[in-house]
């Protein structure tokens, strides 16, 4: 049987460049004449910018740091042991980089085994243990807390959670077997499953302490040495830590009910590892650790030897790294400064810009309209939304005060945009009426200033082509709810240079969305994919398949909502203008849906009503349906669908709409909310065989968003 230190020698020798963490043990006294305690520091050595994680090498030195105080605590030096991190950070778990590498279940295995063994040994030690969570705890920085008998949390700390879920993994450092019997089962299926599945929502110190995770809780400021303070009165019995007794009745079955509810509402059952964590919680009512442990270790060498780990480490990759770094973009030097925005339009998306402009850039912006009663409305809905954030607590009177300053109305687009150095228009999608504001609005800003539009299918060279400056010209396509969706499709028209693309990227940094460099072609990316994944649904209902047949084939997918309940979200008439655009530009692969069409004629908001709390087909838009009689089944709808996304992404690289696929799937994830675990959309049609059936070949190599050969 290999010992816990071999283990970790082999998984080090796979993972040559770890970022590797030292764990300082160094020796105090404590206050109040309480005894000599060891404290152990972990700390990588770099800022708070670089985390500490835990890869083999770091949990070796941490297992080293644990000898000397198991000895010190056997031979009585010690009256007990503590855990913190450097400055800001506690840890943030496991080194994905290193999981990323590994190719044999075996070498996945260990590392399940080589973190278990050395955090198991703080419960063991002969002397009661302290974790103090300073600052950011994710994974398996929460887990080597768990272990401990004490637990102290910062006031201060912005992060805290369980994510593994989210990336297509278990917590598998205990965190599925410790935290149940620590909070109690529904506490424990809000942390590692509600939380991972919604966008891997993090905790807040007051959050940790109200769950029951942590013992006490003090302010950043001097958070250690009040946690020592604390520590001494602790281990001298003046304070004693009750914890409310744990349900293991009918309570915990509920809880992993409720836990599946959730998971089958986001993944559809798509996804394992929400559901690896839930039998491991079910499993863990009896209280068994080691039992709850080996459970563990198998859930996390199953999932990164499948594909959605990697999938959901590529998409984490993607927002994290490629997001902020983006392909094709110009050097930022050539930005122009933006000191005033000017919006052409006043309706709801203009509106939702202006807000987003004058809360990012904090820059006077101008709303116009045909009228003042639209100007009125748009500038009035901006300021609701101010005193929306103000009465929510998201900023104080004097932000408010401020950005309601900021937003203004005006007919007369001279005096608006005159100095303006970046408007955006917002109107109508109709290419005449782009034209047209577009050389109302270069008549009067100035030489330098930026033309943005907000366009989500027209051809943004077009629309900039009678102008006598078409080079400052830039799409720059938001997407709805402009709030919540990321991605910003910044389109380079024909004749775009690189100092208007420079300063559009600029912007998009400052407005904190994820930038991607799109080719003007019709539709630009999510809108094509969409609207070719729709079209699909939608012609197998025209040909004939039963609306409810059509949208069950892909719930495999495990994507956020049905189609039918996506085209409602964005909008019928905004769906059939788009499917227009493309049938027009591609008509041998896009066509316009007649069913679509007489939805729209009818003024449906949908096809679905909800009556009874459940989307129900609505009986008058089954009354307009005109179908075939061709009926497919769930399979054949399904790989109809696939192939066809298949086909357009793969004409889509080869347009050079994009640079690469990891661009389409950026786009996907957040632009579209596509799932993490699918890592947006080509590592599962590489997964499935479809890019292969349809292209006869891969869209990424594999090892990326897979396990390397």
């Amino acid at each position: 049987m290999s010992t816990t230190a071999e283990l970790l020698k082999g998984a080090a020798e796979l993972f040559p460049d770890e970022v590797v963490t030292q764990a300082h043990v160094r020796h105090l006294d404590l206050p109040q004449g309480a005894g000599k305690f060891a404290l152990i520091t972990l700390d990588n050595g770099l800022d708070h910018t670089k985390p500490t994680t835990f890869g083999p090498q770091s949990l070796a030195n941490l297992n080293t740091a644990i000898d000397q105080v198991e000895k010190e605590a056997a031979e009585g030096g010690i009256v007990g042991v503590g855990v913190t991190g450097k400055p800001f950070i506690f840890a943030v778990g496991a080194d994905l980089k290193g999981v990323e590498l590994l190719k044999r279940h075996e070498d996945a295995l260990a590392i399940g085994k080589g973190g278990h063994d050395v955090f198991k040994r703080l419960a063991a030690l002969a002397v009661p243990t302290f974790a103090y969570y300073n600052g950011a705890a994710m994974g398996g920085g929460v887990e080597v807390g768990l272990h401990c008998s004490y637990r102290t949390v910062s006031r201060a700390i912005p992060a805290f959670s369980l994510p593994e879920v989210f990336l297509g993994l278990v917590p598998g450092w205990g965190g599925c077997t410790l935290l149940p019997n620590i909070i109690g089962a529904d506490r424990a299926v809000s942390v590692i499953i509600e939380n991972s599945l919604n966008q891997n929502k993090q905790l807040k110190g007051k959050q940790v302490f109200d769950l029951g995770i942590a013992d006490a809780i003090f302010d950043g400021a001097d958070f250690l040495e009040q946690s020592l303070i604390w520590t001494a009165s602790v281990l001298k019995g003046e304070t004693e830590v009750s914890r409310p007794e744990v349900d293991r009745g009918e309570a915990w079955d509920r809880a992993v009910e409720r836990g599946r509810f959730i998971a089958d509402g986001k993944v559809h059952g798509a996804a394992p590892a929400a559901y690896r964590a839930l039998d491991i919680i079910a499993q863990a009512k009896n209280g068994d650790l080691r039992q709850g442990f080996d459970a563990e270790d198998q859930a996390l060498a199953d999932l990164i030897m499948g594909g959605e780990l990697r999938s959901g480490i590529y998409a984490f990759n993607l927002v994290q790294k490629r997001g902020k770094r983006p392909a094709g973009a110009p050097d930022k030097s050539l930005a122009r400064p933006v000191t005033k925005v000017g919006v052409v339009g006043a309706g709801l998306m203009a509106s939702q810009l202006a807000l987003l402009f004058a809360r990012r850039l904090e820059v006077p912006v101008v709303l116009t309209d045909i009228d003042q009663a639209r100007v009125d409305k748009g500038v009035g809905y901006v300021h609701g939304e101010i005193d929306k954030l103000l009465g929510k607590g998201r900023i104080n009177q004097d932000k408010a005060n401020r950005l309601k300053g900021l937003v203004s109305g005006s007919l007369d687009k001279a005096a608006a945009f005159g100095d303006a150095d970046f408007v955006i228009e917002a109107v109508f999608e109709e290419m005449g009426v782009k034209q047209q504001v577009f050389a109302e609005v270069e008549a009067v800003v100035p030489e330098t200033a930026i033309l943005a539009t907000n366009t989500s299918s027209l051809s943004v060279s077009e629309m900039a082509s009678k102008l006598k400056h078409p080079e400052r010209v830039v799409g720059f396509h938001f997407f709805n709810p402009v709030a919540i969706l990321p991605l910003l499709e910044i389109v380079r028209g024909e004749q775009t240079d690189d100092a208007a693309l420079a300063t559009a990227f600029a912007v998009a940094k400052s407005l904190k969305k994820t930038a991607v460099l799109v080719k003007d072609a019709p539709a630009f990316v999510v809108n094509r994919i969409l609207t070719r994944f729709m079209g699909e649904i939608q012609n197998v209902i025209d040909e004939g398949t039963p609306v409810a047949t059509a949208e069950k084939a892909v719930e495999p997918l495990g994507l956020p909502m049905s189609p039918l309940v996506l085209l409602e979200l964005v909008g019928p008439a905004i769906g059939l203008h788009v499917s227009e655009t493309l049938a027009a530009a591609f008509p041998d692969r896009f066509k316009v849906s007649p069913n679509l069409a007489a939805v729209v004629k009818a003024g449906k908001r949908g096809f679905y009503v909800y009556e009874s709390g459940k989307p129900e087909l609505d009986p008058e838009v089954e009354a307009l349906l005109v179908q075939g009689d061709t009926v497919l089944t769930e399979e054949q709808v399904r790989a109809r669908v696939l192939d066809a996304v298949a086909q357009e992404i793969g004409l889509m690289l080869d347009e050079g709409v994009v640079a690469e696929a990891q661009d389409i799937d950026l786009c996907l994830i957040t632009g579209a909310g596509w799932p993490f675990h699918l890592g947006g959309i080509t590592p599962y049609l590489d997964r499935e065989g479809v890019s292969e059936r349809v292209n006869g070949k891969r869209f990424l190599t594999q090892g990326v968003a897979s396990v390397p050969a």
